[in-house]
C-alpha cells in the first residue's frame, strides 16, 4: 500500500509549473503580496526588532529578509520572516486544517528559491505545492490538534516546508519521501502560548520553514527517515491524535491532488485577530453601525461560536477579559467584541487600547455560548446578542466568516489591504512590490524578487 510520504512525494515531484490552473496561481499570488504586506508591518514592533537582533547573534548569510537591510543565513532568515508574516495575527488561514499557510510557505518558498537561484515562477509553483501538502495533512484532523495542545502550524507546516524545499532544491522522489520522514523529528508547537498571550506562538511558522529545509537538505545527502511519517504506529496522527487511527480520514492527507485546489480555499483575514473571532467581530461592528443603542444601555453581550472556538479564545473568561498586552488582545473574544460594538471598527490601532478602562467595562458584560447553528470548519460562525437594560435583545449573526473562501474578500481589498500595511513601516517601493509579486510568474530569478522585499523602509 502506498503511503501518505509516498503519495505527497509523487505529486511534489511530478508536479509542474502548467499543471496549476492560472486562477489558482492568481490567487497565490494574491496570498504573496497579503503575506508580505503584513511583514513590513510587523518590522515596526518590537517583536521582529527582538527576534532580529537575536538571530544576527549568530554567523550571518545572504538570505534577504523582508523589509530589513540585513542578511541573514538561509535558516535564519526563514525564521524572522517566518515571524514578521505571523507576527501581528493578521496572516490567511486555510480553515479547515487551520493551518497558517502563507507564514510557513512563504518564508520557505522565498527562501529556497533564492538559495537554489530559481525563477518567481517556480517558487510559486512550489508554494502552492506547500499550501495543498500542508491543508490535506491538516484535514486529516480537522481542528482537532488544536484542542489537544499542539499549534497546527507549527506541526503539520514542517512537513509542508519539507516538500517546498525538496522541490526547489530539486530532490529526486525517493528523498522527497525522506524529507517527510525526517522532519517527523522536528515537527513542534504547542498552543501553551495561549495561557498568557506570550510571543512564542509567533516562531512555529518560520520554525516549520526551519525544519523543512534541514530536513530536506539531510534526505538530499542521503541521510534517511521512516516512509510512514504520518500513518505509523508512531506517526504524526497516532503521537498527535491517538492510537486509533479509525476515528481519522487519513485518505484527505492525499486525495485529489492536481484536480482540487485546496489554495482557492485559503480565507484572508480582513481584521488582526484570531479567525475564530471575526465573524463575532464583524457582528459587533454592524451592531455598532445600527446605532439602535447606546452603549451604557447594554445590560449584556452574548457571543455565539464554534466549539473549538472556546479554548482558544473565550476561557479562562476572566483571564480574557483582561488581555495583559495587544497580542493577548487578539485572542480575547470579550475585548474583541467590546471594542467592535464601542468603536464600530478594529484594526491594529484597536489592539493598542487593549488597557482602556471602557472597553474593559464592557468585555466584563461578554459572555459565550456554544453556537449550535455553525457549519464549522468549512465555515468560523460567530453572533452576537446584545440585551438591554429595557429588555430588548438585538442579534446579528455571520454564517460564514469574511474573507472565507464563500465569503471573500476581493482582489482589490487585498491590494489596499497590502499598501495599508507596507504604509505603516512607510516603505517607500510599494507599488513596485506589488506589480512584482502579483506578477511573479514573469520573474527569472526569484533572487531579484528577495532584493526588492529586502529593501529597508523609508
Amino acid at each position: 500500500m502506498t503511503s501518505i510520504s509516498e503519495s505527497l512525494a509523487r505529486f511534489a515531484f511530478d508536479l509542474a509549473d502548467d499543471d496549476v490552473p492560472p486562477a489558482v496561481r492568481r490567487q497565490a499570488a494574491h496570498l504573496l503580496l497579503d503575506g508580505a504586506g503584513i511583514a513590513y508591518a510587523s518590522t515596526t514592533f518590537d517583536f521582529a526588532r527582538q527576534t532580529l537582533a537575536a538571530l544576527s547573534s549568530f554567523e550571518g548569510g545572504d538570505s534577504p529578509v523582508i523589509g530589513m537591510p540585513r542578511r541573514l543565513a538561509l535558516r535564519d532568515a526563514v525564521l524572522l520572516n517566518g515571524v514578521l508574516v505571523h507576527g501581528l495575527d493578521f496572516d490567511d488561514t486555510h480553515l479547515t486544517s487551520v493551518v497558517h499557510v502563507t507564514s510557513s510557505c512563504l518564508p520557505t518558498a522565498l527562501g529556497a528559491a533564492v538559495a537554489a537561484g530559481r525563477s518567481g515562477r517556480e517558487m510559486l509553483t512550489a508554494y502552492i505545492l506547500g499550501i495543498e501538502a500542508a491543508a490535506r495533512l491538516g484535514n486529516v484532523a480537522r481542528g482537532e490538534l488544536n484542542q489537544i495542545g499542539f499549534h497546527p502550524t507549527g506541526v503539520i507546516a514542517a512537513f509542508a516546508c519539507a516538500l517546498i524545499a525538496g522541490k526547489l532544491e530539486g530532490l529526486d522522489y525517493e528523498r522527497l519521501v525522506m524529507a517527510q520522514g525526517i522532519v517527523l523529528s522536528m515537527a513542534a508547537g504547542t498552543r501553551e502560548y495561549s495561557s498568557d498571550g506570550s510571543s512564542s506562538k509567533r516562531l512555529h511558522p518560520g520554525w516549520a520553514g526551519v525544519c523543512g529545509i534541514t530536513a530536506a537538505r539531510l534526505a538530499k545527502q542521503g541521510f534517511t527517515g521512516p516512509r510512514t511519517a504520518y500513518e505509523g504506529q508512531f506517526g504524526l496522527y497516532a503521537t498527535h491524535l491517538g492510537k486509533d487511527l479509525s476515528r481519522w480520514d487519513l485518505g484527505a492527507a492525499s486525495r485529489d491532488l492536481g484536480s482540487q485546489w485546496e489554495t482557492a480555499q485559503v480565507a484572508i483575514k480582513p481584521l488582526p485577530a484570531c479567525q475564530l473571532s471575526i465573524a463575532c467581530i464583524d457582528a459587533a461592528i454592524a451592531l455598532h453601525r445600527q446605532r439602535r443603542f447606546d452603549i451604557a444601555d447594554i445590560e449584556s453581550v452574548e457571543a455565539l461560536v464554534p466549539e473549538h472556538a472556546v479554548k482558544i479564545v473565550c476561557e479562562p473568561i476572566a483571564r480574557r477579559r483582561r488581555p495583559n498586552s495587544r497580542y493577548a488582545a487578539q485572542f480575547s473574544l470579550p475585548f474583541d467584541v467590546a471594542c467592535g460594538l464601542i468603536h464600530g471598527r478594529f484594526g491594529l490601532a484597536e489592539l493598542e487600547r487593549h488597557a482602556d478602562p471602557q472597553i474593559l467595562a464592557l468585555a466584563d458584560k461578554v459572555t459565550y455560548r456554544v453556537d449550535p447553528d455553525t457549519n464549522y470548519p468549512k465555515h468560523f460562525s460567530g453572533e452576537i446578542i446584545v440585551t438591554l437594560r429595557d429588555g430588548r435583545r438585538i442579534a446579528h449573526r455571520e454564517s460564514i466568516n469574511r474573507g472565507a473562501a464563500d465569503n471573500p474578500i476581493s482582489d482589490e481589498d487585498i491590494v489596499s489591504k497590502f499598501l495599508a500595511n507596507a504604509a505603516v513601516a512607510n516603505v517607500p517601493t510599494a507599488d513596485r512590490i506589488q506589480r512584482a509579486l502579483l506578477d511573479i510568474d514573469a520573474l527569472e530569478d526569484a533572487r531579484a524578487l528577495g532584493d526588492l522585499l529586502s529593501q529597508c523602509p523609508a
